[in-house]
């Protein structure tokens, strides 16, 4: 069974820096484009970042150009560096596999709040 383990959220000020991570068990990240995705209080989960085979990475506009996502072959891990934080950056933070037919059960996520 595949199993997804989120940790690295939690309380930062405005601006600030936070590394969320993604361990999975059960399936290769190597092998597949992995997500990170979030869903604020009332809203719908949203796609925040992808990681394709060939560690190439795009972002949705609302984080581009302060969030990075990278994958660890060897580890088995996700990793989501977010920089320059913002209040609406506050929301729980889950990975999964980008392809919906390769989703694995949700993660209990990790949640980041950026507040001063």
């Amino acid at each position: 069974q595949v199993q997804l383990v989120e940790s690295g959220g939690g309380l930062v000020q405005p601006g600030g820096s936070l590394r969320l991570s993604c361990v999975v068990s059960g399936r290769s990240v190597k092998l597949f484009t992995m997500a990170w995705f979030r869903q604020a209080p009332g809203k719908e989960r949203d796609l925040v970042a992808r990681i394709y085979t060939d560690n190439s990475s795009d972002y949705a506009e609302s984080v581009k150009g302060r969030f990075a996502t990278t994958r660890d072959n060897y580890e088995n891990t996700v990793h989501l560096q977010m920089n320059s934080l913002k209040p609406e950056d506050t929301a729980v933070y889950y990975c999964n596999f980008d392809n919906e037919m390769r989703r694995a059960p949700w993660g209990q996520g990790t949640p980041v709040t950026v507040s001063s």
